[in-house]
């Protein structure tokens, strides 16, 4: 695989940033975003895609912790 020239990167960002807005939006409705989702893997390499997927999971997980503070699960006290 050769790397992605400037224009392509842009492309793919532009692509991805898109895509994330539109799940931003949609939320409770992601299906709509799915020609988003189509965009966005058609025009940045797959292992990109794999790379930005688990990014967004980790940035919503991480708002998540900062926003809801860190709960433990609960223990019924046996080791």
């Amino acid at each position: 695989m050769s790397a992605p020239t400037m224009e392509e990167r842009k492309a793919c960002w532009a692509a991805r940033d898109e895509f994330w807005r539109c799940l931003d939006t949609h939320t409770e409705d992601a299906p709509r975003c799915e020609k988003l989702r189509r965009s966005f893997e058609s025009l940045c390499p797959q292992q990109w895609v794999k790379y930005f997927d688990k990014r967004r999971d980790f940035l919503k997980y991480k708002e998540k912790l900062e926003t809801e503070g860190f709960h433990p699960a609960e223990t019924d006290g046996k080791s």
